[in-house]
């Protein structure tokens, strides 16, 4: 219901009349709801009736979430790794300090990629790939989430050196 109120909103206007049919759409909803809660008061019995629907939306929406996550999980698998992202964080942030992470989302959707997508998921998939980012990042005097470049030009936890396969001489 949320998405459907927020699909209402124009565009295309500015100030109250873009959020007109929003506004319209939860009138309509308010007033369903309503007469809904009526409806019960008449007919207690329908109650039952309702809650089987209740159940069935539920277990629906539960197979639908199900399906979304085998479909993110089958995409990451295809997605760039760590070192492809990080060449093109340093490229978008050219010779500046730090990159916000909405410019590298806006960048990504104008090439086509990562539709529907939000600033949430695009750090979920950074904290996947291990890149560190932070919330105040100042880019232009304005601080947000973004990516700086000295995290970047760090060594990542991979290129770590592990331990010396010789055996220690110290006693």
């Amino acid at each position: 219901m949320t998405a459907w109120v927020a699909r209402g909103r124009r565009h295309d206007l500015t100030g109250w009349r873009a959020a007109l049919g929003c506004w319209v759409r939860l009138a309509v909803l308010i007033l369903g709801m309503y007469l809904l809660w009526r409806l019960v008061r008449a007919m207690p019995s329908l109650m039952w009736l309702l809650s089987g629907v209740w159940v069935i939306a539920a277990w629906r929406a539960g197979c639908n979430a199900t399906a979304a996550v085998e479909e993110d999980e089958g995409a990451e698998s295809a997605a760039p790794d760590a070192e492809a992202v990080r060449t093109l964080l340093l490229t978008l942030m050219g010779d500046g300090s730090g990159v916000h992470l909405r410019t590298v989302l806006a960048h990504l959707q104008e090439h086509g990629q990562w539709e529907g997508r939000t600033m949430a998921d695009l750090r979920a998939r950074l904290d996947r790939l291990g890149i560190p980012f932070d919330r105040n990042v100042k880019v232009a005097g304005v601080p947000t989430w973004g990516v700086r470049k000295r995290d970047l030009e760090a060594p990542s936890p991979a290129a770590a050196p592990g331990s010396s396969p010789d055996v220690s001489t110290a006693a």
